[in-house]
């Protein structure tokens, strides 16, 4: 049940929601907030909300009273950072424009930059903002996810500044004071290890410059065989040997295992095998499954042939490949029936599309003591036509 957010589905509630949707437990939010306060506390760093992965603002309290603040990537992130979080508000693009900076020197306290040239273009803008601290992402060369997609170390890469690009730039660095490096994806703590050693390895010449470094994301720190005692001697053993303060922002470990999607089944066809189409889309709705490509967890459902019934999982877009994918059942599927999607908090929200014009699932949020549900945000029509013009 680790996947399903420890949510109580036996209750009425679930027959009451409106599908699809997303069902966020704020009691197990909190019991991953509280691990990641933990990590905080005892290695002595800072952990940021990374929007990228979980920017469900309604819960912006909860997470502010556990996280040192939020990391963003575009001025829409940061403005929420801003206008909704607490703490501190950091920001990074692969290429900032100038009315993008504009913005950002308004509400950051730090700016991260993909490039010595987009540093160069723009440091003496941030000469007149003495208060924001500067830094530029690295690029290791150095790949730890099997996912190219989500590999930001492999060949071509247009993230970060590589170790000879970093060398040939020296003269160009003055005013920078941080550095910042991202190469993980649902990773443990010997990923990290790995990856920090080449870090100093390449670019640790370069640590009696700076105050501070950022150890990205993709740290899966509220999975259940996480290594924390490792991350924390990891982060402790750096700090003690140079001085400098370490943040990470992990955006899947706060959203982790705590959401639910769920979805009805609106119609059962017979194509060679049996195909029930849902309400929902892997497309629109949970695009990970399509793009990582990776395959979700359902609630009281098996792999084909482990359960006397298969079928296929089909979404509600035109798209001819928006297929969840095939699973087997105790009984067969009927239009009505419920199905709930396990770990679907993070890198969902903050990714789904309107194509299509197919409704965003309503959003409500469960607690884990009361047992109860509530509806948060429901969109429509107006949604779909604000994205339009």
């Amino acid at each position: 049940m680790e996947q399903f957010g420890k949510i109580d589905f036996s209750q009425d509630w679930l027959n009451q929601v409106q599908t699809p949707c997303y069902i966020v437990n704020e009691t197990q939010l909190e019991s991953n907030l509280k691990v990641l306060k933990y990590v905080q506390d005892k290695a002595d760093c800072k952990i940021l909300l990374a929007f990228k992965g979980f920017a469900m603002w309604s819960l912006a309290p909860l997470i502010s009273r556990h996280l040192s603040g939020t990391s963003a990537s575009s001025v829409n992130e940061a403005l929420l950072g801003k206008n909704e979080f607490k703490g501190e508000l950091h920001v990074y693009s692969p290429a900032y424009t100038s009315k993008d900076m504009d913005a950002h020197v308004q509400m950051a306290n730090h700016i991260v930059f993909n490039s010595v040239s987009q540093w160069n273009r723009f440091k003496s803008q941030l000469a007149h903002h003495p208060n924001i601290k500067t830094a530029l992402r690295l690029n290791p060369e150095h790949s730890e996810t099997d996912t190219p997609i989500y590999d930001p170390s492999g060949q071509y890469s247009r993230l970060g500044v590589t170790a000879k690009q970093f060398k040939s730039s020296l003269k160009d660095l003055q005013g920078i004071s941080g550095l910042h490096f991202h190469n993980l994806c649902e990773l443990n703590s010997d990923a990290l290890e790995r990856t920090l050693a080449v870090v100093e390895e390449k670019f640790g010449f370069w640590f009696s410059n700076i105050s501070w470094i950022n150890f990205g994301g993709g740290h899966h720190i509220t999975r259940p065989d996480y290594d924390i005692d490792r991350l924390i001697k990891i982060i402790k053993r750096f700090k003690a040997k140079y001085n400098i303060e370490v943040y990470l922002e992990p955006g899947e470990a706060i959203g982790l295992n705590t959401g639910v999607l769920v979805s009805t089944v609106e119609d059962v066809i017979h194509n060679d095998m049996d195909i029930a189409l849902l309400d929902t889309s892997a497309s629109a709705h949970m695009p990970d499954v399509l793009e990582m490509p990776y395959r979700p967890y359902i609630l009281n459902a098996a792999d084909t042939g482990v359960k006397p019934f298969t079928f296929r999982l089909g979404g509600n877009t035109c798209l001819a490949g928006d297929v969840i994918g095939d699973y087997s059942f105790d009984a067969p599927l009927s239009v009505g029936d419920k199905l709930v999607f396990g770990d679907m908090a993070h890198y969902t929200m903050v990714k789904n599309t309107t194509f299509n014009g197919v409704n965003l699932p309503s959003i409500y949020i469960y607690n884990g003591e009361s047992k109860q549900c509530r509806l948060v945000k429901h969109f429509n029509y107006e949604d779909y036509k604000s994205r339009l013009s």
